[in-house]
């Protein structure tokens, strides 16, 4: 009898070793897997989405899904997002930003929009290696031209350092977004890996993506080589 009890008590305590080390969901995991959600959305609708010719070339991608669009005070944090930056190994693990103020140029109103960011060039993406930068002061910004294939007459190909896109309601457009200042959430990247890691060690690769980073990741990869073809 007191064997079976032995046996009872080591499998409880077992079990509960094993409860406390598997994974739990967050709310900055639940923001990695939105992110890959509003990508996949995007690019799937049929003519529409971010023309292959600027995602193929884009340094870094940054995604805003549900950004609350409503008062636009200076100051008011009002978006929570990720971005992953092109490395030699592959698309970087996810770093974690905010964006506050700013003017929003489509559709202003009190609806949740999602907010996608391309950093075209190697001077956007030393930005967005700072953990902190404004949109239009700091970096060139310019609406995203939209579509399968973009105009030959746009800004992108040379001027612009970062193109914004917008969705809302189901619909999807270029949107200007001046005055906004991007920089890195401390608290989702706590949460989301443990521990603090640095904007520059995140996107340039220097730290290694865990499983939950997987979805973004994955999901940049498939429609950068969909574009590169």
């Amino acid at each position: 009898m007191k064997r079976l009890w032995l046996l009872v008590v080591v499998v409880s305590l077992s079990s509960l070793t094993f409860a406390a080390d598997e994974p739990k969901e967050s709310k900055a995991t639940d923001r990695v897997q939105a992110a890959s959600d509003v990508l996949n959305e995007i690019q799937s609708a049929p003519d529409s989405g971010i023309p292959e010719e600027i995602l193929s070339r884009a340094e870094c991608v940054a995604v805003v899904p549900s950004m609350l669009k409503g008062g636009f005070i200076v100051g008011a944090k009002y978006g929570r997002g990720v971005a992953s930056c092109r490395t030699a190994k592959g698309w970087s693990t996810p770093a974690f930003f905010t964006v506050t103020g700013g003017s929003f140029g489509f559709q202003i109103g009190g609806q949740a929009v999602d907010l996608v960011m391309l950093i075209m060039n190697n001077d956007g993406m030393q930005h967005l290696l700072s953990s902190q930068f404004s949109l239009g002061a700091d970096a060139s910004v310019a609406a995203g031209p939209v579509g399968r294939h973009a105009e030959g007459d746009t800004d992108w190909k040379m001027r612009a350092q970062v193109l914004t896109y917008s969705r809302a309601r189901g619909v999807f457009a270029g949107a200007t977004l001046n005055g906004a200042v991007m920089k890195q959430d401390k608290d989702s990247t706590r949460e989301f890996y443990g521990h603090m890691v640095t904007f520059k060690a995140a996107l340039t690769g220097a730290v290694e993506p865990p499983a939950p980073a997987n979805p973004f990741l994955s999901t940049l990869a498939k429609w950068a080589q969909v574009a590169a073809k």
